[in-house]
């Protein structure tokens, strides 16, 4: 009986191509093989994806057909062993598959007998070797971008607001991409303004043009890319740094550290704000959760025969509705249990102006410190410059030498624009204002507008409030106004044990004088 088999033809990029295994070839070659062999073909597959793995959408739909239609064929035939995987934890598993299945998977130009247990030696040769040559491939290939990356070059695809494009050297580059670029300078100038979250501003950078997800949004404000710099990853022994890309920024260092530190919270300016489309009525819009199933609680106004009333309520179907007139007077009480005493006020200010004190000093040391370490590094690159041209040291020791100081100093120059000491204020000034609004938190939160209502809402309280059984229920409080109330309890508390103490001593002591007494008690 004439065997039959199927012929599987695979190639993966145009290097492979270039090396003699275009698809026209195997073809070609496996087609004269079963020629000369009397070898029916059943069929011709064609594959243009990896070997890396069995996960190829040709070879996944024959083995399906293998599996409904056992004995179909005799055998695969292909070109080369790597042609049919390039690893041999793999290839051993898929070859006892089809063999289970009645199909001998066999290499035209490798062939080997399986029966015969000497071939498995060469067979672990043939499926090894490939995925060697991979893993170098690999290797190489990281070593190159990470190499490129070094120099300042980007790898990839062009982030948002940047485009790639081809010197006529055939180097490759990024450069602005109008409108984008512009979308982006806006959105880290908007950011570090600290007038909105990142939803808000996400929202309106999308109606200035903006294309990419909420996801990539928040990436891009994250990726120093965008001013200048090219972020190496750890590799081998060397930890992750910045180096100076190549590329045009389009935004300055200053501004991307400061965008950072609003992102993360360690910077806010309430100076400057958008407005938020927030009725009068409804100050605490957004600031709610629901207690019974933890949505976002929104407001809305409902027409009665000669007047609206309005309401809070969830947007599901939970059914949470309250009046808002209760739920502004329970804030009300809410928010004077925060008003601290005068004496409270006067030693919370003398403690923050020590402390402002020592940490102005701090910066300053810090700032002199991070000066000492680039003049040493500087001395240290200059060292090995004199080294090398007295022939002490070679080239490639001067590099390692170079790179390393680069790299430090990169590290510390973005380190000493936090550091920087800022001018004197006047802290007493400021502490005074601030701790007298808080003394009036109440009268202040009645005497605003809902954008002034809403700023001391979000000051006091940095988490949603939930209102149940006609309370807030106890939620996170500002640290300072924290840290104030908790100083006034244990005063108070402290207070009323001395209080205690005292009244706790018996009226029937009898006073003594300066000549002695005769003690009489009676009763």
């Amino acid at each position: 009986m004439k065997k039959v088999a199927d012929l599987y033809i695979r190639v993966s990029t145009d290097e492979q191509a270039n090396s003699g295994y275009s698809q026209r070839y195997q073809e070609e070659m496996l087609r004269k093989y079963c020629d000369i062999n009397a070898i029916e073909i059943r069929k011709v597959i064609f594959e243009d994806h990896s070997a890396k793995n069995f996960i190829r959408p040709a070879f996944q739909k024959l083995l399906a057909e293998y599996k409904k239609h056992k004995g179909i064929v005799d055998a695969l035939l292909f070109l080369k062993w790597d042609r049919f995987s390039r690893n041999a934890g793999d290839s051993y598993a898929m070859i006892a598959t089809l063999n289970k299945l009645g199909i001998e998977p066999q290499a035209i130009e490798q062939p080997l007998d399986l029966a015969i247990p000497e071939n498995k030696l060469m067979l672990a040769f043939f499926l090894a070797a490939p995925e060697v040559e991979n893993a170098r491939r690999a290797l190489n290939v990281k070593s190159g971008m990470v190499r490129a990356l070094k120099e300042g070059r980007f790898m990839g695809l062009a982030p948002y607001g940047y485009t790639n494009k081809v010197y006529e050297t055939g180097r490759k580059y990024i450069a602005p991409k109008q409108p984008e670029a512009d979308i982006v300078k806006w959105a880290f100038e908007m950011l570090a303004t600290g007038c909105c979250s990142v939803l808000e501003l996400y929202g309106i950078a999308k109606k200035r043009g903006l294309t990419c997800s909420k996801n990539n949004f928040w990436h891009l404000l994250q990726n120093p890319v965008y001013c200048g710099k090219i972020f190496v990853p750890k590799h081998g022994n060397e930890d992750s740094y910045l180096v100076q890309g190549t590329h045009e920024p389009l935004i300055s260092e200053e501004l991307f550290y400061t965008a950072q530190d609003v992102l993360h919270g360690r910077k806010r300016n309430p100076k400057a704000a958008i407005k938020i489309a927030i009725r009068e009525e409804f100050p605490l819009r957004n600031f709610l959760t629901c207690p019974k199933c933890g949505r976002l609680i929104t407001a809305s106004r409902s027409k009665g025969r000669t007047m609206y009333y309005n309401y809070y309520h969830c947007v599901s179907s939970c059914g949470w509705r309250y009046k808002a007139e209760d739920i502004h007077d329970a804030f009300m009480d809410e928010l004077r249990k925060y008003k601290p005493t005068f004496a409270m006020l006067t030693i919370y200010k003398a403690v923050i102006i020590e402390e402002y004190k020592r940490s102005q000093s701090d910066k300053a040391f810090s700032k002199r410190d991070l000066l000492q370490q680039i003049n040493e590094q500087n001395s240290r690159l200059a060292k090995a410059r004199e080294l090398l041209l007295a022939d002490a040291i070679d080239s490639s020791d001067y590099k390692a030498i170079k790179v390393e100081c680069e790299r430090k100093l990169n590290l510390l120059e973005a380190k000493i624009g936090n550091a920087s000491t800022t001018p004197d204020e006047d802290i007493e000034a400021l502490l005074d204002k601030a701790l007298h609004n808080l003394a009036h938190i109440d009268e202040r939160y009645e005497q605003s507008d809902v954008k002034g209502k809403r700023q001391i809402i979000g000051s006091i309280f940095p988490e949603k409030l939930q209102f149940e059984n006609n309370a807030y229920r106890t939620t996170k409080v500002n640290e300072a106004v924290l840290m104030i109330c908790i100083l006034e309890a244990a005063l108070k508390e402290d207070k009323i044990k001395q209080t205690d103490d005292e009244a706790s001593l018996s009226n029937e002591v009898i006073r003594i004088g300066f000549e002695p007494m005769t003690l009489s008690l009676e009763g």
